[in-house]
């Protein structure tokens, strides 16, 4: 999978359809604005998944983590990962991404999971959104951006919602972002690329459950 380019910083765009380049399942990449756009019982329920912070149950500020599943942790935002998932090491990933984890098959990455902070200039998680869209390569099919909320340290925080999907090299991807401010004000953008196919709909929706911003 490709890696993202990089361009001068600069305010976010304003408009909802800002300018795209085409780019891989690697995550966000080159944009002519903003910056480079650098995925029973309560008891059976906590011994199904492990809390990203202390306690099961009680602590509502944090997401969780499927049983079995990794993290990728950052400054500012930690996420989950599935299993087949393997994260990789600051020499393995690109510089605009904080954390990166990929998943392959005979020998060729199907799908990518990136962490990308401070990518844009963004007063809002609709900005920031608007932002990270610029990385969507051109030609994708666009969803309309959905509110949503994920874990934040002072309970449950705004964010916002990117489906859509684009054709590289013969296959279908399909790609999700979550966009949205962390509790330093600053943007970050949880994308994640995978062969249409390769990840269902249930995954991705655990993937969100996991976010939580620091």
């Amino acid at each position: 999978m490709r890696t993202p380019a990089t361009t001068t910083p600069t305010a976010a765009p304003t408009s909802p359809n800002g300018p795209s380049t085409a780019n891989g399942p690697s995550g966000p990449s080159t944009a002519t604005s903003g910056k480079s756009p650098r995925w029973p019982a309560v008891a059976a329920a906590c011994a199904a998944v492990v809390a990203l912070a202390a306690g099961c149950g009680t602590d509502t500020t944090a997401g969780v983590v499927p049983e079995g599943w990794g993290t990728l942790k950052t400054s500012a935002v930690t996420v989950a990962h599935p299993p087949a998932f393997t994260p990789q090491s600051a020499g393995e990933r690109s510089e605009y991404n904080a954390a990166a984890a990929t998943l392959a098959e005979d020998g060729k990455d199907v799908g990518m999971i990136t962490v990308q902070l401070d990518f844009t200039n963004a007063d809002s998680a609709e900005e920031a959104a608007i932002g990270a869209e610029a990385g969507i390569a051109l030609g994708s099919t666009l969803g309309k951006q959905r509110k949503i909320e994920v874990a934040g340290p002072e309970g449950r925080t705004e964010a916002r919602r990117i489906d859509f999907e684009f054709t590289e090299k013969g296959s279908r991807i399909k790609g999700m972002i979550v966009a949205g401010l962390d509790s330093a004000k600053k943007s970050y953008a949880v994308r994640v690329d995978a062969a249409k196919g390769r990840l269902g709909d249930g995954d991705l929706t655990k993937i969100i459950d996991s976010i939580t911003l620091k």
